[in-house]
């Protein structure tokens, strides 16, 4: 199973971690999605930016 990221909210004035984390899950921009594996790891990177994405599963 996967998960659909797209990214809602813009990073400006975000905390560094916060703006690593979305890079780290390959959102650049607002409307930017990736598709990411339903795993502990990128849970926690969601977790840590969930006020900003938006996410689906596929």
């Amino acid at each position: 199973m996967a998960l659909k990221v797209t990214l809602t909210k813009s990073l400006n004035g975000r905390l560094k971690a916060q703006i690593a984390t979305a890079n780290a899950l390959g959102l650049r921009r607002i409307g930017d999605s990736t598709v990411q594996p339903d795993n502990p790891q990128t849970k926690g990177k969601i977790t840590k930016i969930k006020h900003l994405i938006k996410v689906t599963e596929e």
